[in-house]
């Protein structure tokens, strides 16, 4: 019986600046527009307000549940629309309460309202409520204002009415492409990908670069990568969709085979930053996000990561995870989706002691980084991914 979706937008944006709150709705409502031609869903209105998209379609719940992943939504709920006539509001009411509400349950009913009318928002909630309790008698309902098993919620705007009884929670954040974009190192594991996905949140469109760590090609590892990446697109619908893969001269490994593992995997970590420097170069990304975090070795401390930042000069870093332990990240990978991808360990080292830039240094000048790094850029393939 739904013929429309209630778009509620994050709190955020509404509390901004009123030329940047204009700038910002009207990035959503772009972003809502690609959302739906995407997906293949007709609508024949969108309206927008302060604060608000109005999208009349038959199809509302499925709408709902897909425009629900995009950033900057707080939470959307499908709905059908009456004219702000209190007996049109009564009789519409009855009919959702009796299509949704089941024999015995406790019911409240909340009203927001916007605009002059003839009544309140207490007397619709008082009329509405004594409206269904006498007119569904057989049903035996009962009234509970605090604790109630449904709720049927009306939004009155001027002279229209909106009713319904779902709120489905929306990603949040600000919408996508409201700031500039950045290069996200996306590993075969789900840190990255929550990495990458928070800074989504604020807003950054992503430059997805796979980089094998195993210095080998693996077809496996790939694959997680690229489901990985998928996941990812389907809050991105409107911008590139793709996904750039590379790997290391088989002649890194054995160099680095001679060195302590912490020395070794911090020159890794720094050629993998130069690549992704040399990808923000050419797409016009401002930073880099890694699926770095505080470990309990030299490898993930504060030093370490400035020995990192050192080899990408001019360039932020940017590290979302670093204020997250491992169950807090397992456990935003699982709400956001990527639960089929697995999450690693911090890679184990040898040595608290922290590590000096200057031998760091002389094991990159051995191995002529600037021709791996030409060479990894060269060899990257471009994979178009699905949203």
């Amino acid at each position: 019986m739904f013929d429309t979706v209630i778009v509620r937008f994050g709190g955020e944006i509404g509390i901004k600046a009123p030329f940047t709150r204009k700038q910002y709705e009207r990035r959503l409502n772009i972003n809502v527009r690609a959302s739906l031609k995407h997906h293949a869903i007709p609508y024949s209105v969108l309206s927008r307000i302060p604060g608000r998209l109005y999208i009349r379609t038959n199809r509302a719940e499925e709408t709902a549940q897909k425009l629900s992943q995009v950033f900057g939504i707080s939470s959307l709920s499908p709905a059908f629309v009456t004219s702000s006539n209190m007996d049109e509001i009564l009789d519409a009411s009855t009919r959702l309460a009796s299509a949704s509400f089941k024999r015995r349950e406790s019911f409240a009913v909340r009203c927001h309202r916007v605009g002059k009318h003839l009544y309140t928002s207490q007397e619709v909630c008082a009329r509405v409520g004594g409206h269904i309790l006498s007119s569904l008698q057989e049903l035996k309902l009962t009234v509970d204002l605090t604790y109630p098993e449904r709720t049927l919620q009306l939004e009155i705007r001027d002279r229209k009415a909106y009713f319904f009884t779902n709120v489905i929670k929306g990603t949040g954040g600000l919408p996508l492409g409201t700031q500039p974009k950045l290069v996200c190192l996306l590993k075969d594991d789900a840190r990255s990908a929550v990495a990458c996905w928070m800074t989504m949140k604020r807003g950054c469109p992503q430059v997805l670069v796979n980089i094998d760590e195993n210095l080998t090609a693996s077809k496996r590892e790939d694959k997680r990568s690229e489901k990985a990446a998928e996941t990812l697109m389907k809050g991105s619908i409107g911008f590139p969709a793709r996904l750039r893969i590379t790997y290391y001269n088989r002649n890194v490994q054995k160099t680095l085979e001679k060195h302590p593992p912490e020395l070794a995997l911090l020159v890794r970590k720094r050629l993998m930053l130069r690549i992704a420097q040399r990808v923000a170069e050419s797409t016009r990304a401002e930073g880099i996000v890694t699926g770095d975090s505080f470990g309990k070795n030299a490898v993930h401390s504060v030093h370490s990561f400035r020995i990192l930042d050192e080899a990408v000069k001019g360039l932020p870093v940017y590290r979302p995870l670093l204020g997250l332990d491992d169950d807090e990240i397992a456990s935003m990978s699982k709400r956001i989706g990527f639960e089929k991808t697995k999450m690693k360990k911090a890679e184990p080292s040898r040595t608290e002691t922290a590590v000096e830039l200057g031998k760091i240094r002389e094991i990159e000048h051995k191995l002529n980084y600037e021709k791996i790094i030409d060479d990894a850029v060269e060899s990257m393939l471009t994979i178009e991914l699905r949203a």
